[in-house]
């Protein structure tokens, strides 16, 4: 059977829906899948031959990035084939060398030549067959748009906190860039489509440029194993903020399952975005970070990228990198030179000017250093374009022509300006002669010159003789880097500078040359030992692992998928725990003589709101339950008594204030306490406390009611809200250690009780009278959407096993909200609780209605006997 191919979200941007065919190369792919995919986005569910089982496959991980590791050669001649090789200096590329020889990957991306449609087959073809790689050719409009559009003109700038507050800078949101985005991460997904075994497959996607991939793939397979790695910086949420289609990226990273970030920073600030923008929560698992999203798990890792050493190594051992050092070395160390290094994109990200200014003021302030230091400044090509890549590079050859000119002497030039491409090699062979590595970046994701500079000091005994160090206790090297780069957290030995202060930088980089040689050898072993033993393989491996347990539960969970567009998601809960049917919970209640129903108040049968006083709705389903001889109705609050009884003027329904503290079983009965009689004279001791908080947190107030105490945050910053609930939940413990009282904490407020009281003490005593009388309910409902109503899930389902309900009782304990709960039911919001109660209170009517008829009908028969 052939399951329906997905729906295409890309309506949303452009309406399109066309896709491309297979190539044919794709076979001898598809010839390892249980699953055979036969069109893009359809597969093939028939099972396998019961006479040729298939042998368990081997562990897969297909990468998803912007662009292949792949190097084109365009062929001479049309009719000459293309030809391609491996890039070796692509992070993607060593993967591959850092993983497990059992881990098979197949890559998806671009490519960058653009290839004549003629060709594309031929290519996609030879690609798969020779390197395991899978192009997505985008239409020319579309990669434009798409990346020197929307990635680079929009996304590039804000995540390294450049406003669009003119035309100038970034130019303002364009709708048009936007849709293309989404219709080259459609086209990405398609080519995952082709190739995928969703049952076994990890898909990895790396960087800003697929951020909408993970939805469209979750739309396709709810269970897919699906990991995401931001290799830039995540933005703090009052810049992210100013994104228009900021919910639509928020969601479509949570469509993942795991989500990597260099620092913590940049994870704190996703966290942050989803706190205030989709009002998300997350918790600390056993040292793991998580979000709850519709019952799914969402893991975020803090993993700084490494370097792939053993690439390093190699490259140090060439003869041509030792060819190289000789030649730096008699062109700067054979006149007296010391060199200090920066090796860095033409960005304007990247504080090349900044660097400049620092070398200028250095040479200023230190006339000693004039003739003798050389800052060798590395410029590669921008990877963007536009009117700021020509500033920069104008800017930063005038500061290098000035500096010469003022600094600069015959045969002595303190700045060389490389900006032609350099090989790899002859990078090193610079890391190996220079002093100091300087990075001045303003913003940068990870920046990994740093770690490739430690590992080419570190050098090998051929470079050793050469530079005249005989004792592996004489390798030395020295970093000065920005405070704001990725990388600056993990290297703990270098000098951090904040690069927009030029006399600070300044004084860094000669603090560093004037260091003694016995500190800078501490400092380059403390920094080789951590960057050995962090290298790509470990990242790789550790993100691969994480990415494994974080899924492993998925065959255990029951999903489907909720939303429109790019607010699609996946909502997956446990195979026990199912939305309440209204229609077999009235049907259950229809059939039940005697009914227990306990009902929370704040957030079940009413929504959070600023008025907390009940809709005359809600009133009239009480009133109609309770008029019901068969049932017995408990509403349990944390409100006090007052409000309450004035606030239900019903008579026969029960009322439990302040969590339980105070019962009564009818409107005109007395108010009795659960526990023994409380001494509050704690209050004295806690208020104080509270209106500390409440002082120094804006938006926050203090309930005082009979025998509770609350601090709520509702109103309050979220983010300090939380972290002041933590402090006052920890200062209200250490007052009140010899208090009988227990301090809780709710989604926006911190409560003090007192000991022994809970709504689980409220359901034992309801169900303890009903026995008294006789009564062996055999429909129990309970509702509740926060912590404190889980005491009376937690006693309903010890009483099911027990003499206090009936032998065949039908029991119905539900939470307001899809969430870990020990309820079997939910119901999504107080308006569905609403509509339940509805439903109940009508067919109480009915049933009253049917026995008024049943008793006229008798008295009738009775009149016409006589």
């Amino acid at each position: 059977m052939v399951s329906r191919s997905y729906s295409n979200l890309l309506d949303l941007a452009t309406g399109a829906a066309d896709q491309a065919p297979v190539p044919a190369a794709l076979g001898a792919l598809r010839r390892r899948l249980p699953r055979v995919v036969t069109t893009s986005g359809l597969i093939d569910d028939s099972p396998a031959s019961p006479s040729t089982p298939s042998p368990a496959p081997h562990p897969r991980t297909i990468v998803v990035a912007n662009q292949l590791p792949i190097h084109c050669h365009r062929p001479a001649s049309p009719e000459e084939p293309w030809t391609f090789s491996w890039d070796e200096d692509s992070l993607l590329r060593h993967l591959h060398h850092s993983s497990p020889t059992s881990m098979e990957f197949i890559y998806i991306g671009c490519l960058r030549d653009d290839i004549p449609l003629a060709d594309q087959d031929a290519v996609a073809q030879a690609l798969l067959e020779n390197h395991n790689c899978v192009p997505a050719f985008l239409p020319p409009d579309i990669a434009e748009r798409y990346y020197h559009g929307f990635c680079k003109q929009h996304l590039w700038p804000l995540f390294h906190y450049m406003l669009p507050l003119s035309p100038d800078l970034g130019g303002r949101f364009d709708r048009s860039l936007w849709q293309a985005y989404v219709s080259a991460n459609k086209i990405f997904a398609d080519k995952v489509l082709e190739v995928i075994n969703p049952d076994d497959d990890f898909v990895w996607v790396h960087d800003y440029h697929l951020i909408v991939l993970p939805t469209f793939l979750r739309k396709r397979f709810n269970r897919i194993k699906l990991g995401f790695f931001l290799h830039s910086p995540f933005p703090s949420s009052e810049i992210y903020k100013t994104l228009p289609v900021r919910e639509e990226l928020l969601r479509a990273l949570l469509n993942s399952d795991l989500i990597g970030f260099h620092t913590f920073d940049y994870a704190r600030h996703f966290l942050s975005c989803c706190g205030r923008m989709l009002g998300l929560s997350y918790e600390s698992k056993r040292g793991h970070i998580c979000l709850e999203y519709y019952g799914r798990t969402v893991s975020i890792k803090i993993l700084p990228v490494g370097v792939h050493m053993e690439q390093l190594k190699t490259v140090l051992a060439l003869p041509k990198t030792e060819a190289k050092v000789a030649e730096l070395m008699e062109m700067y160390m054979g006149k007296g030179r010391v060199v200090m290094l920066g090796v860095d994109d033409m960005d304007i990200f990247k504080g090349i000017s900044l660097k400049l200014l620092a070398m200028e003021e250095l040479l200023r302030q230190h006339p000693e250093w004039r003739g003798k230091l050389v800052l060798v400044q590395v410029a590669n090509p921008a990877r963007g374009r536009g009117k700021d890549v020509a500033e920069v590079q104008a800017e930063t050859y005038a500061m290098v022509r000035r500096i010469n000119e003022v600094y600069g002497a015959p045969g002595y030039e303190p700045v060389v300006l490389i900006d032609e491409p350099l090989q790899f090699y002859e990078r090193v062979a610079y890391y190996v002669i220079a002093e100091v590595c300087l990075v001045t970046a303003v913003r940068d994701g990870m920046n990994l010159i740093p770690y490739e500079y430690i590992v080419s000091r570190q050098g090998n005994e051929n470079l050793d003789r050469m530079l005249r160090q005989g004792k592996p206790e004489e390798k030395k090297s020295m970093l000065v880097v920005s405070e704001f780069i990725g990388c600056s957290p993990s290297l703990s030995g270098a000098v951090r500078v904040n690069p927009w202060n030029i006399e600070a930088v300044a004084d860094a980089m000669e603090s560093a040359l004037v260091l003694s040689e016995t500190e800078k050898r501490l400092r380059h072993d403390k920094h080789f030992r951590y960057v050995g033993t962090h290298d790509v393989a470990y990242w790789a491996n550790s993100f691969l692992q994480d990415l494994e347990r974080t899924c492993k539960d998925h065959s255990q969970r029951r999903c489907w998928g909720i939303g429109f567009g790019l607010r699609f998601r996946v909502v997956s809960l446990d195979l026990t725990f199912r939305k309440l049917s209204l229609e077999s919970i009235l049907m259950a209640y229809r059939r039940a003589k005697t009914r227990a129903i306990l009902l929370d108040y704040d957030g079940t049968l009413m929504p959070q709101a600023i008025n907390k006083s009940p809709s005359a709705e809600s009133v009239r389903i009480l009133n109609s339950l309770c008029r019901d001889k068969s049932n017995e109705v408990y509403l349990c609050s944390g409100y006090d008594r007052r409000s309450l009884h004035e606030w239900f003027p019903c008579e026969n329904l029960g009322i439990a204030a302040e969590h339980g503290y105070f019962l009564r079983c009818k409107r005109d009965a007395e108010w009795k306490t659960c526990v023994t009689a409380a001494d509050c004279s704690w209050k004295q001791i806690a208020e104080p406390v509270m209106c500390l908080y409440r002082e120094t947190t804006d938006g926050s107030t203090i309930e005082d009611r009979e025998t509770i105490l609350v601090w709520n945050y509702e109103d309050a910053d979220p983010d300090f809200g939380s972290c002041q609930a933590k402090e006052l939940v920890d200062h209200l413990e250490s007052v009140l250690t010899n208090e009988p009282v227990s301090v809780k904490t709710t989604a926006h407020s911190v409560e003090v009780k007192p000991q022994g009281v809970s709504k689980g003490l409220v359901a034992r005593r309801m169900l303890a009278s009903m026995q008294e009388r006789g009564q062996c309910p055999d429909f129990v409902l309970c509702i509740g959407d926060d912590k404190s109503d889980e005491d009376m899930f937690q006693l309903i389902a010890t009483a099911a096993c027990g003499d206090s309900l009936a032998s065949k009782a039908e029991v119905f304990a539900c939470t307001v909200g899809r969430k870990p709960s020990k309820a079997k039911y939910y119901l999504d919001d107080a308006a569905e609780v609403v509509r339940l109660m509805q439903g109940l209170s009508y067919v109480s009517e009915e049933l009253a209605l049917a026995n008024r008829r049943d008793e006229d009908d008798e008295d009738s028969s009775l009149d016409v006997w006589e």
